[in-house]
């Protein structure tokens, strides 16, 4: 479960840095800047990316 759930986190998180990343780099202070992306991301996670990730790959989990 630890990879399914980093295939989902990194290509998030490279994608809001890639679309939203100046924008964020003017957020101060760090810990506003991080409950941002936590505020996109961690949603995107659990109700988006991580259940199709566990339907494309239940054979390979159920082993």
């Amino acid at each position: 479960m630890a990879i399914l759930i980093w295939i989902a986190i990194y290509p998030t998180i490279t994608c809001i840095f890639l679309f939203f990343g100046k924008y964020l780099m003017q957020i101060n202070p760090l810990p506003l800047r991080t409950l941002c992306i936590t505020l996109i991301a961690v949603p995107l996670m659990v109700f988006v990316l991580i259940p199709q990730l566990q339907k494309l790959l239940k054979n390979w989990l159920n082993k």
